[in-house]
């Protein structure tokens, strides 16, 4: 049995509490800590059983170890903000705690991906004797998985990647996002970026779209070319990729009002004075959206994430598509959040059982797809994400 500290109570937070809860043989204790603790009773309130609760500011390095030191944890799942990764990883390496998180980090004055910063922790975790395992959300996390599995049971080399992200789902709000606000925004209006013949190229913000017909009754939409940060581990660790590609709907509703919002200036991430003060646009922005976690009720429709993936296999050239349906109003059923957060929050609670069980381990800072992804793809049709391999 472990214990397990889980950092962070927005939506994401509250599916990952909820599924610790369904595994009590393996989380016997569980801890929900924010800078909010009002969040974390809410959330506990709702569970079927008991769970401890605190307040801690995760900016705050000697905070949190005191928090790890008093609670014990054998891990913490981590769903703040990409900006406290590595203040939680010092206090995992000064508490001697595993460290499990679901978005890489981000400094918070420039919008970049890059595992680089959480990469370089690797030798200092090695040393201690503790793991950190990256990234165990969907995309990335299962992405990574669902390509780990695709090498090991249909290729011999994989040559081309295009992750697909669709979000079908309608919350009847003007404009409103899917997670935070800050972050998914930050995500969006970025450069694009991809792998080709062993370099990176870079585009214009949303420039290459084309249209992809999902299964299961979703169909035709248009996709847009972002980068992400699954890219960037999945080249390294499987070095024959040729291309890497990342791509994501959005309704011509939310990219209108995301123009508008660019244009006067409200998604820049640079302080400006007003009234006497410095405050930054779009943190200003988020506090007038709706809050993510409050989408649940009214959330209808379905998310399809997957890989459409080519290469050889016995000299033979093959295309595979593997993907997962989930659906708003069912994950709403199940655990109060939407699936955004639910396709989120699931993963993060597996690849944590998965450390606590032993089932991943080793000393270091790893990610998704480094270890063996069948325990992972088992538990993904246990514990509410079931997915669907097709070769086309």
């Amino acid at each position: 049995m472990a214990s397990v500290l889980i950092i962070g109570a927005g939506g994401v937070g509250r599916v990952v509490t909820h599924k610790c809860c369904q595994v009590p043989e393996v989380f016997d204790r569980i801890c929900l800590a924010s800078r909010t603790i009002e969040k974390c009773e809410r959330i506990a309130a709702g569970l079927p059983r008991k769970i401890d609760t605190a307040q801690v500011d995760a900016d705050n390095v000697p905070e949190l170890t005191a928090l790890m030191k008093r609670f014990k944890p054998d891990m913490v799942i981590h769903v703040a903000l990409p900006y406290q990764d590595l203040h939680i990883m010092d206090a995992c390496l000064e508490a001697g705690v595993d460290y499990v998180d679901t978005a890489n980090y981000e400094p918070e004055d420039e919008a970049r991906f890059c595992y680089q910063w959480q990469w370089d922790y690797h030798e200092r975790f090695k040393a201690r004797g503790i793991m950190a395992l990256l990234g165990s959300g969907f995309d990335p996390g299962v992405t990574n998985v669902f390509c780990a599995w695709a090498k090991k049971n249909h290729f011999d080399e994989i040559h081309e990647i295009d992750i697909i992200d669709c979000n079908a789902g309608d919350h009847g709000h003007p404009f409103a996002t899917n997670f935070n606000p800050e972050i998914n925004i930050r995500e969006v209006t970025a450069r694009g970026r991809y792998f080709e013949n062993g370099k990176w190229i870079e585009t214009e913000p949303m420039e290459i779209s084309k249209t992809f017909d999902f299964p299961e009754g979703i169909g035709e939409k248009k996709i847009y070319l972002l980068y992400h940060e699954e890219l960037e581990s999945l080249v390294k660790h499987l070095p024959e990729i040729r291309r890497a590609r990342f791509w994501m709907t959005f309704s011509d509703s939310y990219l209108k009002h995301l123009e508008v919002l660019q244009n006067v200036g409200m998604t820049r991430i640079d302080p400006v004075m007003y009234q006497g003060r410095e405050i930054i646009p779009l943190q200003f922005l988020k506090a007038l959206l709706p809050d993510p976690a409050s989408l649940g009720p009214v959330t209808r429709g379905k998310t399809c994430i997957g890989c459409l993936i080519k290469g050889v296999k016995n000299q033979a050239e093959k295309t595979y598509y593997i993907y997962n349906i989930c659906d708003h109003q069912e994950c709403y059923q199940e655990v109060g959040a939407q699936a955004v957060s639910y396709t989120t929050g699931v993963p993060a609670m597996i690849g944590g059982m998965l450390v606590a069980q032993k089932i991943w381990s080793g000393a270091g800072v790893f990610n998704m797809e480094q270890f063996d992804p069948a325990p992972f793809m088992e538990a993904l049709n246990r514990y509410g994400l079931p997915w669907t391999e097709k070769i086309i």
